[in-house]
Parts: structure tokens; C-alpha cells; sequence
């Protein structure tokens, strides 16, 4: 369906990264976590990134089969559950304990690197400053590769219904998205996410939008920018540096 261009992101977060996304956007409790709901929310995020044809590891298939074995001990009566050691009665401690884990050393590393951002701009008595054009920021480094995902889906829910068998008239591929969005970003300096999608287009199109929108941010063409999470993503061309006059 992408006419044969293939998109090579680098998947940069893995499943633990997504559970505590979800965790965090459904506004539940880490030690109580409602596995039923979250495995429905993991399994169809792991649809879409199947359906992007995204390069997906098999640490995400390894955690779709553990929640699908939780979920499957949390539907047993007591009686028939396996019998488990005292301090993990609950079949999905060890999941929190993996989670809790992760998240402190995520948060160390977040820590870590923003004294190391803030090291940068120190100079020593008497050193002469350097001024340091900001460039947008580097692409997705507040905004990952989830909340780009989870706005795809819901412009998805839109989409206009294909019939199967239908004949197009026009047929969209990843490169003509491309062009399209630079050439809307050469007169508007920031376009919000959702409007790259028309109303109602169809899902091929909105397929081929999306991967144009990966493959222009791992050329470092365009940046992804949000005022908080989970609020509107908005776009924006990223400057080129222009040669000095000789």
C-alpha cells in the first residue's frame, strides 16, 4: 500500500517505554494497574505500527504475550489461579516491579541530561560566550514516537470508509505527501498535526501522510513540537543553514 517506499525509523523506545506512556495518558495507578484496559490500549498501538509496516522488535511481541497471559490469570476465579509464592499472589507484581525499575533509571537519565544541557551554557571567568542559533530543537525529543502514533489513530477514527473492490482515481504515495507537506511548510511556518489529514481522506491516504510526516522528521527536515503532553502536535519546517557570503 506505501507503493513500495519503506520508511526506516529508528525505534528508539521499546514496550516498557509504551506501557508507561499509556499508563501516564490513561491517568492510571502504576501498583494498580488495570490490565484489561491497558493490554485492549498496548495490543492497539502494536496494530498500528504493524500497519505502518514499522520495524517492530520482538520485545513488543514478547510483552503483548506476558499482559495477554495477566489478563488471562486476572479472568481465573481465585480458586483456579495458579498457586504462587505469598509476595506474588498478584499476577501482575512482577510487571509493576519491571516498570517501577525502569521508570527510575528513565528518570535518572532525564535528570543527567539536562544538567549536561545546562553545563553547555557555563563558561569559565573571562571566556568569551558563544552564540548558538537554536535550530527548533531536535526532532522528537520532547514528543515521542507514541504521541505522534496515538494522534495518527485518532485522525484514523475519521477516515473515510473504502470499499473493498473500489477503484481510485487517484492514488496517493509516500513521496507525493512529502512534497506536499514542504511545500505547505514554505508559507506556513507551523501547520498543526491534524490538518495534514483532509476531511474524511481516505486511509490510504492518511497511511501515506503519516510515514511522509516519519520520514521527514528522521531527515531532520521537519520538528514536532507540543505545548504539553498529549496536548495538539504542531509542524514545522526546520531552517537550513545558509552558506556564508564569500
Amino acid at each position: 500500500m506505501q507503493d513500495d517506499y519503506k520508511v526506516e525509523l529508528d525505534v528508539f523506545e521499546g514496550p516498557l517505554d509504551l506501557l508507561l506512556y499509556l499508563i501516564k495518558k490513561e491517568e492510571v495507578d502504576i501498583y494498580n494497574i488495570p490490565i484489561e484496559k491497558i493490554t485492549t490500549s498496548y495490543m492497539e498501538y502494536l496494530n498500528l505500527m504493524r500497519l505502518l509496516d514499522l520495524n517492530i522488535a520482538g520485545e513488543f511481541i514478547v510483552m503483548a504475550a506476558t499482559l495477554m497471559l495477566i489478563k488471562s490469570r486476572m479472568l481465573l476465579p481465585v480458586e483456579e489461579r495458579p498457586v504462587l509464592e505469598e509476595e506474588e499472589e498478584d499476577p501482575r507484581w512482577e510487571l509493576v516491579r519491571q516498570l517501577v525499575e525502569y521508570k527510575k533509571f528513565k528518570d535518572a537519565a532525564n535528570v543527567l541530561q539536562e544538567r549536561e544541557i545546562r553545563q553547555e551554557n557555563i563558561f569559565n571567568l573571562g571566556a568569551e560566550s558563544i552564540a548558538v542559533e537554536d535550530d527548533g530543537g531536535l526532532p522528537m525529543q520532547d514528543i515521542s514516537l507514541f504521541d505522534l502514533i496515538s494522534a495518527f489513530k485518532e485522525v484514523l477514527k475519521k477516515a473515510a470508509p473504502e470499499t473493498f473492490g473500489e477503484i481510485h482515481a487517484e492514488r496517493f504515495t509516500v513521496s507525493d505527501r512529502i512534497d506536499a507537506i514542504l511545500t505547505i511548510l514554505k508559507t506556513e511556518k507551523s501547520i498543526a498535526f491534524q490538518k495534514l489529514f483532509g476531511e474524511m481522506a481516505p486511509r490510504h491516504e492518511i497511511v501515506c501522510t503519516f510515514l511522509a510526516v516519519l520520514e521527514l522528521l528522521r531527515l531532520r527536515q521537519i520538528g514536532v513540537s507540543q505545548d504539553g503532553q498529549f496536548a495538539e502536535i504542531m509542524i514545522y519546517r526546520l531552517v537550513e543553514e545558509q552558506p556564508a557570503a564569500v
